[in-house]
């Protein structure tokens, strides 16, 4: 059967078996294009016209934020380009739209230098007076996680899935497989940060080469973000945070910190593995917010009686 549901469910075993997405990409395809087949209100490929694919992405702007339109829009595209190739379609409706649409700039949640700071002495603290072997090294595993966070800006998704190989404790570095299979490395240079690891390591050497991951779970699985959010809670409870912080907080705060100490953005671009500077650059928007509480706050013009 030719019909749009059959390959909807083509295309995304094509990207699986073919271009061999990850699993978050696929299932962000399998969502919205699952959605696409329900709001067209048609299941014949040869009803999805302009008319039609004008009509669904103005539903999308009435439910749904920018950013999400945007991505939906995106696999929608993706989906009809596959049609297209396979000959499946003669004409791409999508070629006669033109979709052009600002997203509101969001400016990324970072953690105060302050407050990361309160967040690492307490969790050296619980380090510290552990009382048992079990909690000494419940504690070592989550310092070492929140210290690497910090110190790299790797993403809790390539975090959570470094194998024993790819952080080597004799020479300080860590290579990171980013979005789309691309590859870094960078520097543990900091001597705390490199020796928290070098003593993680070695109290979890075993678990390290049975499960061959460097970070695991109790059942030898990867360690999940689920677990890092949890473990996040705890700590900040503990150091009296009110704050609510995310794993991902950690990347902005890596990045927006080099760039307001004058680091060049290209490098800060290469070590967060962003494939344009253009998706760097919203970290300026946070030193601009910065520059402006500085000289609204900190210039004696406004201290002047005039």
């Amino acid at each position: 059967m030719n019909t749009l549901e059959t390959n909807i469910q083509r295309y995304l075993l094509y990207c699986e078996e073919q271009k061999r997405l990850d699993d978050k990409t696929l299932k962000a395809y399998r969502i919205d294009l699952t959605q696409f087949n329900q709001l067209v209100e048609t299941n014949e490929i040869t009803k999805l016209n302009v008319d039609v694919l004008e009509k669904y992405i103005a539903t999308l702007h009435q439910t749904f934020k920018p950013k999400t339109v945007k991505r939906k829009i995106a696999s929608a595209k993706a989906f009809f380009h596959y049609l297209e190739y396979k000959d499946i379609i003669q004409i791409n409706p999508f070629h006669k739209i033109q979709i052009r649409f600002r997203e509101p700039v969001i400016l990324p949640k970072t953690i105060p230098l302050s407050t990361m700071e309160q967040l690492l002495i307490t969790m050296y603290e619980v380090l510290d007076n552990a009382t048992s072997t079990y909690k000494k090294r419940k504690a070592l595993l989550d310092v070492a996680i929140v210290e690497l966070l910090f110190s790299t800006g790797t993403r809790i998704s390539e975090l959570c899935k470094l194998r024993a190989g790819d952080i080597d404790i004799t020479n300080n570095t860590i290579l990171i497989y980013g979005k789309g299979s691309k590859e870094r490395r960078l520097q543990i240079a900091n001597v705390s940060v490199a020796n928290i690891l070098n003593r993680y390591y070695h109290c979890y050497e075993k678990e390290i080469s049975a499960t061959g991951y460097f970070f695991s779970n109790k059942s030898g699985q990867a360690l999940s973000d689920q677990y890092v959010r949890k473990m996040l809670k705890k700590y900040s409870s503990l150091a009296g945070i009110t704050m609510h912080i995310t794993p991902h907080m950690f990347r902005h705060t890596f990045a927006t910190s080099l760039l307001e100490s004058d680091v060049d953005i290209r490098y800060i671009q290469e070590m967060l593995g962003h494939s344009s500077i253009n998706i760097t650059q919203i970290y300026t928007h946070v030193t601009m917010a910065k520059q402006n509480d500085i000289l609204k706050n900190k210039h004696p013009r406004k201290d002047f009686r005039i």
